[in-house]
């Protein structure tokens, strides 16, 4: 466009004409070109006049998607932590579980604090979502203490088969809120996850005669054995409660819940039961702060791999945290497995293979 000299700009505004150049006549049949090309066709908009109406927002919906398979891999290195922290959880025998439980939440709290205000999300969550922020916190947090006090209470197998009955639990309660669709598959998987679950740790009430009795009292043994048991009920309906969040609150801040809930629960209970005592070994000192630590890794995994995945697969995936405790085992404990435990752990894996490899084909019809 050649440019307007002042004095031609000053006569049209006296004469009311309109602020624009006049184009010379060779120049008309291009500009009409132009605007029958610019003018939006039927369900067009004049940003983007070669597309639909909403055609670019739909595409960058399509952009911020996940990619497929990334929440089973959130999960999958969630329980990498969690299996880590519970061999440190395991290691730290002369502090009780509740205070475990106290020493992770401060840990955690002091590093959540920093991402919350630098993300500016608050600490107490839209209106709507805080009782359920609530009921994920004590919920959460109880569930952690109670599987402390499992491991502690009971052998490791023990605590750890009757733990991972989650899935079940999940499925059934996602079902029932979520009106999730619960699947032949997702019946198969579940099935094969307990199989496999159920035969690496061979806890004595099914398997008398393969396993080595316990020295422990046995009221000792049915109190972690319980305690276990609550806690896969109350983790189920914490990943429901989670999947029912969604995204439309920041994973820190299901955390903070998570943190605030248990430290407040550890020091009422440790107040109750007169357990407070600190670490007189440094080794164990360390081992707290690296619960603490892998912990935080944990959950904030966990919570962004159930904000974009189905509770049912994601509590399935977790359950590869048995695999990796048994890995662990052998690697630092020097204690190789049985052929038992061979074939649990092919059942878990195949278990979790199978759910990726189903997730995978789902998204890519």
């Amino acid at each position: 466009m050649r440019p307007v000299d002042d004095t031609g700009a000053a006569k049209r505004l006296e004469s009311g004409l309109p602020l624009v150049d006049i184009p010379p006549p060779g120049s008309r049949q291009e500009s009409a070109a132009t605007e029958v090309a610019e003018t939006p066709g039927p369900g067009g908009c004049w940003q983007c006049p070669s597309l639909p109406c909403g055609s670019r927002a739909e595409q960058e919906a399509e952009k911020k998607a996940p990619c497929p398979g990334l929440g089973l891999f959130y999960t999958l290195l969630s329980a990498f932590l969690f299996s880590v922290g519970s061999l440190f959880v395991k290691k730290v025998q002369d502090i009780h579980a509740v205070e475990i439980s106290a020493f992770r939440c401060v840990f955690q709290m002091l590093i959540i604090i920093p991402c919350l205000i630098y993300r500016k999300t608050g600490f107490i969550g839209p209106k709507g979502q805080r009782i359920f922020l609530l009921l994920r916190g004590v919920l959460g947090s109880s569930a952690m203490i109670l599987l402390y006090y499992a491991y502690q209470s009971t052998s490791l197998a023990d605590a750890t088969v009757i733990s991972f009955s989650c899935p079940v639990f999940t499925s059934i309660i996602a079902c029932i809120f979520l009106k999730e669709k619960y699947s032949p598959w997702d019946a198969v998987f579940t099935a094969f996850t307990i199989t496999g679950v159920i035969l690496i740790v061979r806890p004595p009430f099914l398997f008398r005669s393969e396993v080595v009795e316990t020295d422990k009292d046995y009221s000792v043994h049915l109190k972690g054995a319980f305690a276990a048991l609550v806690h896969a009920v109350f983790a189920a309906v914490t990943l429901v409660i989670l999947r029912k969040i969604g995204t439309s609150v920041d994973y820190m801040l299901s955390i903070w819940y998570y943190v605030v809930a248990g430290l407040t629960e550890c020091i009422i209970a440790l107040s109750i039961l007169g357990e407070w005592s600190l670490p007189h070994c440094g080794l164990d000192r360390l081992f707290l702060i690296l619960i603490g630590l892998f912990g935080l890794g944990g959950q904030v995994f966990l919570a962004k791999a159930i904000q974009i995945e189905k509770a049912g697969l994601v509590a399935l995936m977790k359950t590869m945290d048995v695999v990796f405790a048994f890995i662990f085992q052998i690697i630092f404990f020097h204690d190789v497995p049985s052929w038992w435990t061979v074939g649990g752990s092919l059942c878990v894996v195949a278990s979790s293979i199978g759910a990726a490899v189903r997730k995978w084909y789902q998204s890519s019809k």
